[in-house]
């Protein structure tokens, strides 16, 4: 049974993810190689292969952030350590690509980076460690039970001398120990 389904959307959707970004700039690299295109005097050859050594490592890059929303999936608890950083770092990438792909794409490509981001911080966020800051101090509660448990452990104070109201002759009040 899976009770939050949001880590296996997010696995699914870098995998794909992944597998098209390299496809694409190994695309783009086969186009460059072929129409023997430059940009600023770089060599045609180089730049095919720089656009097809970028698809293979940001393939991989979040083909590995995949991997990580599908343990977190497959466990169904929070991620932790360098998995966590990944999940946040591939957050942050699709923040910064959703910025660049609005103005060379259009609003379509921004607000699929969009959703993914929200999911990949949906992932983090519902998947946050049990007990928040304080794991082992009791929950505070604004209940009226909250407010009986209290005043049942408060001790009664004392009365003082000065507190006591005078006599209806108007001498002092007496002091009881």
């Amino acid at each position: 049974m899976v009770r939050r389904p949001v880590a296996w959307v997010v696995a699914i959707v870098l995998f794909v993810e992944a597998f098209g970004v390299a496809l694409l700039n190994w695309f783009l690299g086969v186009v460059v190689d072929h129409q023997h295109m430059s940009m600023g005097g770089v060599d045609p050859h180089a730049m095919s292969v720089s656009s097809k050594a970028a698809g293979v490592v940001f393939g991989l890059y979040f083909a590995v952030c995949g991997l990580a929303a599908l343990l977190v999936a497959v466990r169904d608890r929070a991620p932790s350590g360098i998995w966590r950083m990944l999940l946040i770092s591939a957050a942050v990438v699709h923040g910064l690509l959703g910025a660049f792909v609005v103005g060379l794409v259009g609003w379509g490509a921004f607000g699929f980076m969009m959703v993914v981001l929200g999911l990949i911080v949906l992932t983090l966020m519902t998947y946050d460690r049990p007990g928040g800051a304080a794991a082992g101090a009791p929950p505070a509660g604004d209940g009226p039970e909250d407010g009986d448990r209290a005043a049942r452990q408060a001790p009664e104070p004392a009365e003082s001398p000065e507190r006591a109201g005078p006599l209806e002759d108007g001498g002092p009040a007496p002091v009881t120990p």
